[in-house]
């Protein structure tokens, strides 16, 4: 994924507040890189090759199960604390490269993890698991996490019966702070884990990791409305990958991420004047000491008043610190935030915004017009999935076609779903309507809301939204 902006980098200020103290790296170990540039650690041609070329890992995937020898001495989180920005790179590639051959045997949600692989492993690198909280939203992208927190043994029975879950759940380990099968929680309970910290005198860290597509559903801002308001230590990163309707949202390939979200973001990612005059704000610092802190603060505000209209962040209203962009794919970079902003005595909220790219480091995800992010098995080789094929079309289908029919005789039928359009045919609907589907993001209450306001007005709206889903549509369904 390209961006026209330049991310934070670890050299840049991020504010006075924030230095504190400077993260301690002298001690770390020496790189050694512990895997063959040429054939796998057991000698063995054929097996999948993991490899470092001009500071760049490289996988060639293959059927066979990948050599990871440093990923095979990391049992736990404790595990990780010794190892140096350059293992941890390594560590990285053999966990995405672990991942692609697991999930190539079970299936399952593939390109959300690999895009968060450098992330879980900087998050389990810099906080003390389990008594710092992680929670993971929308949850399929936990599959890293699980492999980094004694469950890789266990991988090849995910969302199989009796075996590991598809999504993060407390029953099944002590690093799985919460549980939950739907998106845009993170934030609400991670600010309660935060209050309850705060009420039990304890004082460990919260840290919510939030995607931009469970950013849009309502939950989520009045979490950050709350947070921002009882000022708790709270860490909530939003992992952008630009992603906010889900990529099946469309026959085309992914959907433009909808809603003005999406579009305040890009902005972020791309404005250099925010860049610039973080910097000018630094060397200020640097050139005239320690009274020039509030003339940095000035510029700093000054820079995100730049990117939005209103005179700053969204984020910023609500009463959240803002950090980024910074570049999710960056080991180094996001170590040192982190131990920058775990090393606050009293930050209050703080939101790190990252960008990343779902299926990262596996071509044939990167490539694929749905980034391959529900999959049944397939070739690690060639990313071929091996789907049935039914001599039925199915109900899904069957709806679409049938929508279409109807609409195509009446012009008063729109039709709405929640970001999944391909989940339910509605991706259909929209190649041949695209001007009466529209896709509102997560968030049912107000699809279903919606709904109601163009039935006024004499339209005849079909929301097509999973049950489960709709559970948080239900008071809208009866009373709207």
């Amino acid at each position: 994924m390209a961006t026209t902006g330049s991310f934070l980098r670890t050299g840049q200020s991020l504010s006075p507040s924030l230095q504190t103290r400077k993260p301690i790296r002298g001690d770390r170990k020496k790189f050694s890189v512990r895997v063959s540039a040429n054939i796998s650690s057991d000698g063995e041609e054929g097996r999948m090759m993991i490899r470092k070329e001009k500071d760049v890992w490289k996988i060639d995937y293959s059927e066979e199960k990948p050599a990871t020898p440093l990923l095979d001495t990391i049992n736990f989180p404790a595990h990780m604390k010794n190892l140096s920005i350059p293992e941890l790179e390594q560590l990285a590639a053999e966990l995405r490269a672990d991942i692609v051959h697991n999930v190539s045997k079970t299936g399952g949600h593939l390109s959300a993890s690999l895009g968060v692989v450098e992330l879980t492993v900087a998050l389990h690198h810099v906080f003390n698991t389990p008594e710092d909280k992680i929670i993971w939203d929308v949850g399929h992208q936990a599959y890293p996490h699980k492999i980094l927190t004694g469950r890789r043994s266990k991988m090849h029975t995910m969302r199989k019966t009796s075996g590991l879950a598809g999504f993060p759940k407390r029953e099944e380990s002590i690093y799985d702070a919460f549980g939950a099968g739907h998106s845009s929680t993170s934030i609400s309970a991670g600010l309660g884990m935060a209050v309850a910290r705060d009420l039990l005198g304890k004082n460990n860290n919260v840290i919510s990791v939030i995607g931009d597509g469970a950013m849009t559903a309502g939950q989520a801002y009045e979490a950050m409305n709350n947070a921002g308001f009882l000022d708790s230590n709270l860490i909530v990163i939003l992992n952008d990958n630009k992603q906010v309707s889900l990529p099946t949202a469309t026959l085309d390939g992914p959907a433009t991420p909808v809603g003005a979200l999406s579009s305040a973001l890009s902005k972020i990612q791309a404005s250099t004047n925010f860049r610039k005059l973080r910097e000018a704000a630094k060397n200020i610092t640097k050139q005239i000491g320690t009274q020039a802190h509030e003339v940095a603060s000035k510029v700093d505000e000054y820079a995100r008043g730049m990117i939005s209209a209103s005179g700053s962040t969204l984020f910023e209203e609500l009463g959240l610190y803002y950090i980024g962009p910074v570049d999710g794919h960056n080991i180094d970079d996001l170590v040192s935030i982190l131990q920058k902003v775990k090393a606050m005595p009293a930050p209050g909220p703080v939101l790190i915004h990252i960008v990343t790219e779902k299926g990262k480091g596996y071509f044939p995800a990167e490539a694929a017009a749905d980034k391959m992010h529900g999959v049944v098995n397939f070739d690690p080789k060639t990313g071929k999935q091996f789907k049935p094929k039914s001599p039925t079309l199915s109900y899904t289908q069957y709806f679409a076609e049938s929508l279409i029919r109807e609409a195509e005789i009446d012009d008063k039928i729109v039709a709405i779903h929640a970001a999944m359009g391909g989940g339910t045919g509605l991706n259909y609907f929209q190649k041949k309507f695209p001007e009466r589907c529209f896709d509102v993001g997560i968030a049912e209450q107000h699809a279903v809301t919606f709904a109601a306001g163009l039935a006024t007005e004499g339209l005849k709206p079909f929301c097509a939204i999973y049950s489960t889903f709709l559970q948080r549509g239900y008071d809208q369904v009866i009373e709207k």
